[in-house]
């Protein structure tokens, strides 16, 4: 399925020109053009799915073979000190384009890049009812 008015579905699928670094039936992967770090890709489904609840189980089976093999190509060209595999869902956890894509973010020593949380505690009694819910 593809979204006509989606760019990312556009670019996934050749209407507009990109830069890519890596391509097969089911993926483009991208040079994002504001890039958190240099080197910074996005992995593109070319088939349409605003975030990860509406993707293919085929496409998701697939899609973190392909970060694998673009984060050690990377990793390898670029020398970078390690990479972030990023992935949001919904604009409260900062998705901004609704077509799911993956981050590949190479990461330098002393680079401006910030990824992080201040660790919490987890409350066990909770996390045994959600997993009761879901079971």
């Amino acid at each position: 399925m593809k979204d006509p008015n989606c760019i990312f579905c556009k670019i996934a699928n050749g209407k507009i020109p990109s830069t890519t670094l890596y391509e097969d039936d089911n993926f483009r992967v991208i040079f994002d053009i504001a890039p958190a770090s240099f080197g910074h890709a996005i992995i593109l489904p070319k088939n349409h799915a605003a975030n990860i609840y509406e993707l293919s189980d085929e496409d998701a089976s697939k899609i973190f073979v392909v970060a694998k093999k673009v984060a050690t190509a990377l990793k390898q060209v670029l020398q970078c000190d390690g990479i972030n595999i990023l992935q949001n869902n919904g604009e409260i956890a900062g998705q901004t384009v609704f077509h799911l894509h993956v981050h590949i973010i190479p990461r330098y020593k002393g680079d401006t890049v910030t990824i992080s949380w201040k660790p919490g505690e987890a409350d066990l009694d909770e996390l045994k009812k959600i997993i009761e819910k879901i079971m």
